[in-house]
């Protein structure tokens, strides 16, 4: 809780902050990775740097915190914390390392301030910044113990077993502890960071999702990030891509993220697009596992079967779950020029509903395929166009997962609570930093 004396101050002095802290957050990164370049090996993603992505995600986490702290007094934002402790924690995150960005924040905020940064504008958003750390290293704490380690024992070495083409730019990776210590638990819609050397010497970490696993394994869905328009290819997922076989080793790190399968006889919605399967995957699979007779309705919308990766095992997992359906859509049709025919589904325009790319769970260089909503015409068991709930039978009831780009979120949820479904029932995961904070 804010004093009263700050909370009186940052409530007046928010709107100057959040004005500029597109431009605090950018010389705070300038300057700390300038100075301090060891914390670009393996823990910051350059490629979010360089586009300008992590610092809007850090300017719109102070910003909401700080709201946060205005709006609810006697709360804790322990959504918006819990997502950024279990990105950090994928990472190694450290308490040590929150003084180094408390120290050139705060020396970015009175250089960009000026005359503005009193000594008492200071005071009270050091008191936002220590209540937000603060939280974080306590959270972050906790699930570290769980996983029985600190932050400076979360990566291990795993050897690739597996390598399977899902799609021309999809890969997944099946993988075996190299330690020959015992595997982590992972719940459903988890992530893990896997950190590799890039040419130049730098190391880098990207998320991917845990698409399943077994007593001995884990698999991984990486999609390839290609270059478009000023956008550059993803680095790592382009190294992965190209170079990784079996029998290569990564340093992976402890599974983490919070958006994961809940228990329970109540209904599911699983609605992703393109590489945004990848959490519904290993749902899906524990559901299976399982042999559970929830009902499960899922939704997916791709740019064509030919992208569209675990195409078959969804429909396998689907056909294999009594209370489950599916219902697909492909923007560019159901051949979409690369010549692979949808299966049929088991009703009407219906279909089978997937690899996650650089980032996730929180992560990296984003998600693409899949879109919002449009005209639509029925094909071959699937659907051409873009997802369209109208007609879509939600389940009364049902909790709501999803994840793709975030166009296609921000769309579906609009149609989701259009229709009737409470905004506490939407759950969501973003691949890349989170640009949706405070939003849901």
């Amino acid at each position: 809780m804010l004093s009263t004396e700050s909370a009186a101050t940052v409530r007046a002095t928010v709107p100057a902050v959040a004005g500029a802290l597109d431009t605090i957050t950018a010389r705070f990164y300038d300057t700390m990775l300038g100075e301090r370049p060891e914390l670009l090996d393996g823990l910051f993603n350059r490629g979010n740097q360089a586009s300008g992505e992590q610092r809007r995600a850090l300017a719109g986490s102070i910003a909401a915190f700080a709201t946060l702290l205005l709006e609810h007094p006697d709360e804790r934002p322990d959504v918006l914390l819990s997502r950024i402790a279990h990105k950090h924690v994928s990472l190694g995150v450290t308490e040590d390392q929150y003084v180094i960005v408390h120290k050139y924040l705060f020396d970015a905020i009175a250089s960009t301030l000026g005359d503005a940064a009193t000594p008492a504008v200071v005071r009270a958003w050091d008191e936002v910044y220590w209540l937000m750390a603060g939280a974080l290293i306590a959270l972050e704490a906790r699930l570290y113990a769980e996983r029985g380690h600190t932050g400076r024992g979360v990566w291990r070495p795993w050897r690739v077993t597996r390598r399977r083409q899902e799609t021309p730019d999809t890969a997944s990776l099946t993988l075996q502890p190299e330690d020959g210590d015992p595997l982590p638990a992972f719940l459903p819609g988890q992530y893990v960071s896997v950190r590799t050397r890039m040419p130049d010497g730098v190391r880098q970490a990207r998320q991917y999702s845990l698409t399943g696993g077994d007593g001995e394994s884990r698999r991984i869905t990486v999609k390839r990030l290609r270059a478009v328009g000023t956008d550059p290819a993803g680095e790592v997922s382009t190294l992965l891509h190209d170079t990784v076989v079996p029998g290569d080793v990564l340093m992976v790190s402890t599974p983490a993220g919070d958006v994961t399968l809940s228990e329970g006889d109540h209904p599911l919605v699983l609605a992703s697009a393109g590489i945004g399967c990848t959490p519904m995957v290993a749902m899906l699979n524990r559901l299976a596992e399982q042999g559970s007779d929830r009902r499960v309705v899922v939704l997916h919308a791709d740019r064509s079967p030919g992208e569209h990766a675990h195409r078959e095992e969804t429909a396998a997992l689907v056909g294999a779950l009594p209370g489950a359906s599916a219902r697909t859509w492909y923007e560019n049709g159901v051949d979409g020029g690369d010549g692979v025919e949808a299966v049929e589904g088991e009703g009407e325009g219906e279909g089978e509903g997937e690899g996650e790319g650089e980032g996730g769970g929180g992560g990296g260089d984003g998600a693409e395929g899949g879109g919002c909503v449009g005209d639509v015409e029925s094909v071959g068991g699937a659907v051409r166009g873009l997802m369209d709930l109208d007609g879509v039978d939600l389940p009364e009831g049902a909790e709501v997962y999803l994840c793709g780009p975030l166009p296609f979120m921000r769309n579906v949820r609009g149609q989701l609570l259009a229709a009737g479904v409470p905004a506490r029932r939407i759950r969501y995961e973003v691949f890349g930093p989170d640009l949706w904070l405070g939003e849901d």
